[in-house]
């Protein structure tokens, strides 16, 4: 099985404290101006993708639609996560590397 970056990253980045996991803690991550970047899972609902989207314009944070809840959620050692956001911005600027170049472009970016 292909060992993937992205989620190997998201776990190193929980495993240092560097992540806020759920939506009531990625909305407040972003509202205090913590958050440095935002994913957001591909199966999460459409309402949960334009909340975000429309949050993250406003307060200039990076948002990438990635993955799946179940992934999300397993690579930081939880169940289902639709969304979290990494506050150490040295993450944040790796994962946002690894997210351009997997998919060989730029995703869904808000700056």
């Amino acid at each position: 099985m292909k060992q993937n970056k992205i989620y190997s990253l998201l776990g190193l980045a929980m495993k240092a404290g560097s992540v806020a996991s759920g939506e009531f803690m990625t909305e407040k991550s972003v509202k205090s101006h913590r958050a440095s970047l935002v994913i957001v899972g591909d199966d999460a609902s459409d309402n949960t993708k334009k909340m975000f989207r429309n949050m993250c314009e406003f307060y200039k944070v990076p948002i990438y639609i990635y993955g799946s809840k179940e992934g999300i959620g397993h690579a930081i050692g939880k169940e289902f996560r639709a969304s979290l956001a990494v506050t150490d911005p040295g993450f944040a600027n790796s994962l946002m590397k690894h997210l351009d170049l997997e998919c060989g472009r730029k995703m869904e970016v808000i700056e």
